[in-house]
């Protein structure tokens, strides 16, 4: 029964990760559903091998609206 359930149910979409360092250069990509542990990691539109080693343009950095998650986190503090 858990199998038919789970063709119904939404699945959580892949997202991508870049990792940047401190100067701001892309040193690798990550493609999950959820996001990496670490400061370094931040989310992208999309992965582009041109980044790699170059600083990560401005247009590629995702920027969420505050979610449910976030707003429910405030409630709680």
């Amino acid at each position: 029964m858990d199998f038919l359930w789970s063709l119904f149910s939404p699945r959580r979409k892949y997202r991508h990760y870049a990792r940047v360092d401190q100067s701001g250069v892309c040193r690798a990509f990550k493609h999950c559903r959820q996001a990496p542990t670490g400061h370094e990691w931040v989310e992208i539109v999309e992965e582009n091998c041109t980044w790699l080693g170059r600083p990560l343009p401005a247009h590629a950095r995702l920027h969420r609206a505050a979610g449910r998650s976030a707003a429910r986190a405030m409630l709680i503090i």
